[in-house]
Parts: C-alpha cells; sequence; structure tokens
C-alpha cells in the first residue's frame, strides 16, 4: 500500500486511488457527530446555493455549514458538531457546505473512492482503508479554507499514515500539539461566538466513534453515510 499526504484544494484535485479528505476543524467532525446523533445521510456540495436549493426541493430536511466560519443566511445550522450534538435529527438528511471539507470532496475527481477525516474516528477510518485494501492511498489535510496548511488536519493525516503503516501515536499528544497552535484561540473568543469552545473537545475526542463514513455519488450527489467497522489493534 502505498501512502501519500497532499494538502489543501490542490490536493484534493490531485488526489488519486482511495482518498481520505480531511476536516477536522471542523466540517467531518460535524458530520461525524451528526451520524453518532442519528442522521440519515448527509449531501456535500461546494456552494451556498446548492445546499438552500436541496433543502427546498425537499431532498434534505437541514441545510449545515459556513462561509467564512459563519453559517449563511437561510441555513439551519453552522458548521459546528457542538450544535448538530443537540437537535433532534434521527432519520434526517443533511446538505453540507463548507469552505474547506465538501469542497475537497467535490474537486477529488480522480478519487476510486472517497472518505471523510477526523481525529474523532481516525481509527475507525484507519480500518476501514485496511478493509479496502487499496494500492494507493492519498490523505489530503485541507487546512483553513482550503488554502493555508493548519496544524490539526495535517497532524490528523501524519496520525492515520502511521497507523496505516502499523506504528502506534499517543492521541494526547496529537491532541496537545493541536492545543497549542493558533487554529484554537478563535474558539476561546467572545467576539467569535460562532466558534463554540465546546466544538474543540468533540473535535479533539480522538477515536470517540467506530464507524468510517464513505462517500458514494447517486443520481449525480455526493452522498456521506457511516459504515461500521471492528476497531482492533493494528
Amino acid at each position: 500500500m502505498e501512502i501519500i499526504i497532499r494538502s489543501l484544494v490542490q490536493g484534493a484535485k490531485e488526489a488519486e486511488g482511495l482518498v481520505i479528505i480531511i476536516d477536522v476543524f471542523r466540517a467531518f467532525t460535524t458530520a461525524a457527530v451528526a451520524f453518532s446523533n442519528g442522521a440519515d445521510k448527509i449531501i456535500l456540495v461546494a456552494s451556498v446555493n446548492e445546499a438552500l436549493a436541496l433543502r427546498k426541493s425537499g431532498i434534505a430536511d437541514l441545510a449545515v455549514g459556513e462561509v467564512a466560519g459563519i453559517k449563511p443566511k437561510g441555513f439551519d445550522l453552522g458548521n459546528s458538531p457542538f450544535e448538530i450534538a443537540n437537535i433532534d435529527i434521527q432519520g434526517k438528511t443533511i446538505v453540507q457546505r463548507t469552505s474547506a471539507g465538501t469542497r475537497g470532496v467535490t474537486e477529488a475527481s480522480q478519487a476510486t473512492k472517497t472518505l471523510l477525516g477526523s481525529l474523532i474516528i481516525a481509527d475507525a477510518t484507519v480500518q476501514q482503508i485496511w478493509r479496502e485494501k487499496p494500492d494507493l492511498v492519498t490523505l489530503v489535510a485541507m487546512g483553513g479554507d482550503g488554502v493555508i496548511r493548519t496544524d490539526e488536519d495535517e497532524l490528523c493525516a501524519i496520525y492515520m499514515k502511521n497507523r496505516l503503516e502499523g506504528r502506534r501515536i499517543d492521541p494526547n499528544l496529537i491532541r496537545s500539539l493541536i492545543l497549542g497552535s493558533d487554529q484554537v484561540l478563535k474558539y476561546a473568543d467572545p467576539e467569535m461566538p460562532h466558534f463554540h469552545p465546546e466544538d474543540i473537545e468533540l473535535a479533539l475526542d480522538i477515536n470517540n466513534l467506530d464507524f468510517a463514513i464513505s462517500v458514494e455519488k447517486k443520481q449525480g450527489l455526493l452522498i456521506a453515510q457511516p459504515t461500521k467497522t471492528q476497531i482492533s489493534n493494528i
């Protein structure tokens, strides 16, 4: 198995093989929490207008996401795992639009298969990759708005690469490194209330959930759903 780490939107465009699009703060932590809270499926889109149109048509029940970190006008929820953990979404279909994560999925046109990546489902995703037995794996750290590298996504990619190669990495080390990064400062800024402090705790609850998230194209839509996997020692 060849494992490559790429970054940002350009990395998503270049990614080949089994591709994992990583967005820890916060898109794919939000997606993982949504599934743990009972969501049925998540439709991933690149634009606000696409999300609103899908909800208006009844294909999606809720529009979730952000532009510049802030919930767009007309959306039901922001890009927040804390927000989505505290509402009833049992059986709901969500459409999600974010500046980095969902855009990365839409740009990964060369992927033979796509998984969503975040620390809360890191080991489960590694197990799913092993089950797929791909010749090539590309881990894409999406960073800030898909244009600026960030510690949390790069470290998630490094963690997953090491796990895929059979090495053990202390999750507490990854957590402490991220907590020391500039990316967490806005979550304690009272002038930026859309960045909930609780989002950090959820995003850094490493390996808390035991499923991977696979993406398939159905009727022209990129649809994410959880794939239950058995966590075991690697």
